[in-house]
């Protein structure tokens, strides 16, 4: 329809990702296993070009990735702190301590410029191939080179001998910086405005045809105080995120759980009506199991001594393919307390036991708390 219509420019490349997983399950928005954007923005609305830089650096592009919260932290702290932040604050301190805040006297660094040009090459092509994360990997070694050039330097020790040469490297640092403001506008176009505002250079004056000039602030030229680009995240920050999504999971498996017991259990049909003076013949009391022990010769059942506070009752329950003897000393349960004796397996069985039956597997009807072994149960 498209090519018909004759005026549009049709796609000839259309790129797609695989699949973006969260902390080792696929993303579900019915599960709600997943990161809700304005939910992010809520508890980190300071860090948008944060999350852009994360969700890039992990983009599926060749095959299934995944969001980890302490993945998250990690790319903030050691990569957006550690190295870009890091440079553009050294830098900027230490132009404002020892050249009074101002671009010191220099002129272009030729190998610099090259350098400069073949990253903004690296960028270029890999975005034209929509190899998004590659690209920003490069953006990124432009700026530890900025570092580099600091380490190896040492602008701080190099100032007491040649304070001439000290403003030569802070001058080539700043214009990496001032390249990596442009460079990296399409990835963080926050971070991008605050370093412009640091340099104090009008944004829409340059654009990506400036990229390599080792002229974009001259000198002379007067910059903003320093601030920091980026916070560091702390543990307890990122661990509550972890704990909400694990919050999250347990809720949706509970849920799970019921609607498939909900599904398959079946509830037994319903015994004819009762008027109240028969339940009312019933002598309901709760008891204390004393000990417990399984008949001879009769694999379903076992022999309970029950404590019901004016006597102790033998009783004879067919429980024993559900419980161990052992696991039922001290437990607290309810018992038909007039039920007439009754011989099993040469045992006389006097009460019975209340349990509920749901899938094949037998609960006891206990008290909520403690109760006095005897108390009527009504």
């Amino acid at each position: 329809m498209l090519h018909m219509h004759g005026d549009y420019i049709v796609p000839d490349n259309v790129p797609a990702n695989e699949f973006l997983n969260l902390e080792g399950d696929k993303m579900s928005t019915s599960r709600k296993w997943s990161v809700e954007m304005h939910e992010y923005l809520e508890t980190f609305p300071e860090k948008v070009d944060e999350l852009r830089y994360v969700l890039t650096s992990i983009a599926p592009e060749t095959k299934d990735s995944e969001f980890t919260w302490k993945d998250y932290q990690a790319r903030v702290n050691n990569e957006l702190v550690a190295i870009l932040g890091n440079l553009v604050n050294r830098v900027m301190v230490l132009t404002d301590k020892y050249f009074d805040n101002r671009v010191p006297e220099a002129g272009p660094c030729s190998d610099l410029q090259l350098f400069v040009e073949q990253q903004r090459d690296k960028i270029a092509d890999a975005m034209e191939q929509f190899h998004f994360r590659e690209a920003l990997a490069e953006v990124m070694n432009l700026a530890r080179h900025g570092n580099q050039i600091l380490s190896d330097k040492e602008p701080w020790k190099l100032i007491k001998t040649d304070p001439k040469q000290t403003g030569i490297v802070l001058y080539d640092c700043l214009q990496i910086i001032a390249n990596l403001a442009i460079v990296c506008e399409p990835f963080l176009p926050f971070t991008s405005q605050k370093i412009f505002d640091l340099l104090q250079l009008n944004k829409s004056d340059y654009s990506w045809e400036d990229v390599g000039s080792q002229l974009l602030v001259k000198p002379g030229h007067s910059l903003g105080k320093a601030f920091l680009l980026y916070q560091k995240l702390e543990d307890e920050v990122i661990d509550a995120q972890i704990q909400k999504l694990q919050k999250t999971k347990a809720l949706s498996l509970q849920k799970e759980v019921t609607q498939k017991m909900n599904e398959t259990t079946t509830t037994p049909e319903a015994k004819g009506e009762i008027t109240y003076d028969d339940f009312s013949k019933l002598d309901l009391r709760t008891g204390t199991v004393l000990a417990a022990e399984k008949v001879e010769k009769a694999d379903k059942l076992l022999k309970l001594t029950v404590d019901l506070g004016a006597e102790v009752r033998t009783i004879v329950s067919g429980i024993a393919e559900h419980f161990k003897p052992e696991d039922l000393i001290g437990l607290q349960v309810s018992v038909v307390a007039n039920l007439a004796p009754r011989k099993i397996r040469g045992i006389e069985s006097k009460g019975m036991i209340l349990l509920a039956e749901s899938e094949g597997k037998l609960h006891f009807v206990s008290p909520a708390s403690a109760m006095a072994n005897g108390s009527v149960i009504r």
